[in-house]
């Protein structure tokens, strides 16, 4: 037994002696006097002893609901034993008497606070339970509401439908930013409104959080009433609104989930809705858009990708492959370009087009691409202690462009590396480059000082290369291997293939042809006089240790041209296609 309840029960017990006690004292002259003064037995007491028990017992149980009647039959006692002891001058007597009196006011006045503050604190307790179930700004019911009525609706559906219909508002946060939270408080108010203005007295409007509303429909018949719903949700929500001086239009996107029957998880449901609402901003926006299993499994690959891609960062589960770049004088290799593999613990040894997207996309090519780097820069330095001259060339991504830190990253690498900085070519694509021409150019120049040379790569596929070269600080063009493709098949893929050529040597870049497949390819870029060329007729993306044993034939006089291997031999020896 604990020891809260054990002190119950004492108390009661207490106060059954007490009114035990209040009982005796105005029973004893009339009952117990005329036994005692009989000399009667013991089994003459017990009767009226018996019942005063039990009265007693019974006036301490319903003291429990009315406090005071235990404290009127203590009065009552008093007077009893004031008028019994009238003629009696004993000071003593007349003294436990005022005592009793006192301790009997003090005790019912302390039981008239106690009931007020038991009232006080029932009322605590309902609004508290109020405050448990609803939202205290919009009046709505909260998540937890929503929860036991989803789960009360999905335990009754029978064979019924449940639907739930998550509502998102868009551009809130702008609401709030430009007008106040005095506005956008309002603003949630009248969607509440509206909102239980639009289902049915048996629907559940919950407000979840923030600008983020659900709607419970149970027991449907047909689908199709809650797109109906939901519809109607969104046409009454555009209805402008009056927000002091300001007019205001509500405008909201709604995913929509259903379950049938009984015995479905209603956070599972929750989840689809939440997903169909995602859908919805990812068409649009302001619209009702139905759970989609296909696209939720896309977006759940996604995220299964981006927590393997972080983990995969945080772990370094990245090799860097190298594809050299040749003299087309000789063929020798003369530098190589650094490419990143993915070495997946699950999928294998994966490209660059299986992951670099997403990590652009979730911020983590900053890192990614330093890593690389570093690691290509260390490599590279070992290269060039037997082969003077040998040239790098590293990828530069958008976000990396962006960055803030690129500057001090690279001059930490190339100081922790020793790599010589006229050695090192960092690439980027005339795409990038030329999203934001002026910084491209302040970032590419403040490189520049560090003494790196700079690449730009596909070179002619952008609209603005020519108006805009110039304004760039390029050292070399690589140009796209779609214009290297071109030219054994039409004569104008070789003017194209020779026109960027041209427009190089005008602007003083160095060029540099990319995918070349095969030996005719190389031998028209000969002739148009383009000095150095990578691609699969020449060598595949290869690990250093493979670079380190070609490097080594080539200084040993072997030939290091793979011009007899077919270019589809070589992609099959890689396992990718061309980089």
């Amino acid at each position: 037994m604990s020891s809260s309840k054990a002190l119950d029960r004492v108390r009661r017990i207490i106060d059954a002696a007490m009114v035990f006690a209040s009982f005796l004292v105005p029973a004893w002259p009339l009952v117990f006097a005329r036994l005692h003064a009989d000399h009667r037995g013991p089994l003459a007491w017990l009767l009226p002893v018996g019942v005063l028990a039990a009265v007693s017992v019974v006036i301490a149980r319903l003291a429990d609901r009315w406090p005071l009647a235990r404290y009127a039959l203590v009065s009552a006692a008093i007077v009893v034993a004031a008028l019994i002891n009238a003629s009696d001058r004993n000071t003593l007597t007349w003294l436990i008497i005022a005592v009793a009196g006192t301790v009997l006011v003090r005790q019912l006045l302390g039981a008239r606070t106690n009931q007020g503050l038991m009232r006080d604190l029932t009322r605590q307790r309902a609004q508290l339970a109020r405050q448990a179930f609803r939202d205290p700004l919009t009046g709505l019911g909260n998540r937890a509401l929503f929860m036991d009525h989803a789960r009360d609706a999905l335990a009754d559906a029978d064979d019924t439908m449940t639907a739930v219909i998550m509502l998102d508002l868009d551009g809130f946060k702008g609401i709030n930013d430009t007008y106040g939270h005095a506005a956008g408080d309002q603003l949630l108010r009248v969607v509440a409104e509206r909102l239980n203005a639009s289902v049915r007295t048996n629907d559940t409007v919950s407000r979840l959080g923030g600008d983020e509303f659900v709607v419970l429909l149970p027991r449907l018949t047909d689908d199709q009433i809650a797109d109906t719903v939901a519809e109607r949700i969104l046409h009454d929500l555009l209805q402008p609104l009056e927000a002091g001086d300001v007019v205001l239009t509500i405008r909201a996107s709604a995913g929509i989930a259903f379950t049938r029957g009984a015995g479905s998880d209603v956070d599972a449901l929750l989840r689809e809705a939440d997903a169909a609402l995602y859908q919805a901003k990812d068409d649009g926006k302001g619209v009702a858009r139905r759970f989609d299993p296909a696209r939720f499994a896309q977006a759940e690959q996604r995220r299964h990708d981006e927590d393997d891609l972080r983990r995969a960062v945080a772990e370094q589960q990245f090799e860097v492959h190298y594809q050299p770049i040749v003299d087309l004088d000789g063929e020798q290799t003369v530098g190589v370009e650094a490419l990143v593999r993915w070495r997946h613990p699950a999928r294998g040894l994966l490209p660059p087009a299986a992951f670099l997207d997403l990590a652009e996309d979730i911020g983590l090519m900053p890192e990614l691409g330093i890593w690389v780097l570093e690691r290509a820069c260390e490599q590279a330095v070992e290269w060039q202690r037997d082969h003077a001259g040998f040239e790098l060339n590293v990828n530069l991504s958008a976000s990396q462009l962006g960055s803030p830190h690129l500057i001090d990253d690279i001059r930490a690498v190339l100081a922790r590396t020793g790599i010589p900085p006229r050695l090192l070519v960092l690439e980027l694509t005339e795409s990038v480059a030329l999203t934001d021409l002026a910084e491209s150019a302040r970032v590419l120049g403040s490189l520049k000082t560090l003494g790196v040379r700079i690449a730009l790569d596909d070179f002619g596929t952008g609209f603005s290369s020519l108006s805009h070269l110039g304004a760039l600080p390029v050292d070399v063009v690589k140009i796209d291997r779609s214009f290297v493709q071109a030219m054994p098949e039409s004569a104008t893929g070789a003017s194209v293939a020779e026109a960027v050529l041209q427009i190089a040597r005008t602007f003083g870049l160095s060029p540099v042809a990319e995918g070349v497949e095969d030996a005719s390819q190389a031998e028209r870029l000969r002739g148009l006089e383009c000095a150095h060329a990578q691609g699969y007729h020449f060598a595949k993306p290869m690990p250093a240790p493979e670079v380190t044993a070609l490097l080594g034939d080539q200084s040993g006089g072997k030939s290091t041209s793979v011009s007899s291997r077919s270019p589809a031999a070589t992609r099959a020896s890689s396992g990718w296609p061309s980089p």
